[in-house]
């Protein structure tokens, strides 16, 4: 009997689904990297000055986030909400986030990674952030976006999901510097529980056995399933400049699945209040898709109130 083989539509939706995550290079134009850059300097600048509440502070690993950063000179590891309406920064470079955000080449890869047949009409907007250097070294430990350290080999089990069942949102990490190792992950971990010598271990342990560094140039990105085992390593020495965002599918946002971990970092507060005029130079069908999934996320806040918090820590 011939071996029955699974069928993917997409190649890079058999990598993520068989190992986790998948890198696509050089995304981005040169042109596109420079605007891009620019804009993601200026705003690091302000940030690390004080002039934007919403940071990832070190010391601290999940939300909710202190509005200032240490006062130990550690600094920040992150910034958050590169989509708010009062983002502290001129408005060409406040679009630049806003194009690549809702940008064809972003949109046409996460409805690949989404459940075949995905169209522009199920996509919903969550989250759109920055990764950068830290003052001091800062390392995340080893995690699951969703799932906590706590959980039994069931519980893991139960809420992994198959490597051949949809997946209801993708996560993504797209550098604007060379040499981004930061992301630490373990390939193929996403579907299933701990081991009992990664459950043993210590939660920074710096060399779980499989562990893959991902290594990103600029303009590399990379998508991940976000309850893949993984963390994050900062050096202070080595600038890092990373978007880091996500977009959902309508089916996992009615069934209230990816509520509370896009909602707990308080989007649902400022989204109503952006301008997506900037994406009507690509037409009205680009500014339309960006309104319907700004909607999605509206409703997702609406049918999903007192939310909480995803991890401790």
């Amino acid at each position: 009997m011939a071996q029955k083989t699974s069928y993917y539509p997409s190649p890079l939706l058999r990598e993520l689904q068989e190992n986790g995550f998948t890198i696509i290079r050089s995304l981005l134009t040169p042109s596109e990297l420079t605007i891009l850059r620019s804009a993601a300097d200026s705003l690091t600048a302000l940030v690390r000055s004080g002039s934007w509440p919403y940071i990832r502070t070190v010391g601290k690993q999940f939300p909710p986030w202190p509005s200032s950063p240490p006062t130990d000179g550690s600094g920040i590891w992150g910034v958050q909400h590169l989509l708010h309406p009062d983002l502290p920064l001129p408005k060409e470079s406040k679009d630049a986030f806003l194009k690549l955000y809702f940008s064809p080449s972003i949109l046409s890869i996460a409805k690949q990674l989404l459940p075949e047949g995905t169209t522009d009409n199920d996509l919903v907007m969550e989250l759109f952030n920055m990764l950068v250097r830290p003052d001091k070294e800062f390392a995340l430990s080893w995690h699951r976006d969703d799932i906590p350290a706590t959980a039994s080999a069931e519980e893991e089990r139960e809420r992994l999901v198959p490597a051949t069942e949809p997946r209801y949102h993708t996560q993504w990490n797209l550098s604007l510097v060379d040499n981004d190792t930061s992301l630490v992950l373990v390939p193929q971990s996403h579907t299933r529980p701990r081991t009992d010598e990664e459950r043993a271990a210590d939660l920074f342990e710096p060399n779980m056995p499989g562990q893959l560094v991902v290594e990103l140039n600029a303009g590399d990105v990379a998508f991940y399933d976000n309850n893949i085992l993984h963390r994050g390593v900062y050096s202070c020495q080595k600038e890092r400049t990373t978007l880091h965002g996500s977009v959902g599918h309508v089916a996992g946002a009615s069934s209230g699945k990816r509520a509370r971990n896009v909602l707990q970092h308080g989007v649902g507060e400022w989204v109503e209040r952006c301008d997506f005029s900037a994406l009507g130079e690509r037409g009205e069908e680009a500014r339309e898709r960006a309104e319907g999934m700004r909607e999605r996320l509206v409703r997702m806040g609406a049918e999903n109130k007192d939310v909480g918090f995803s991890l401790d820590g």
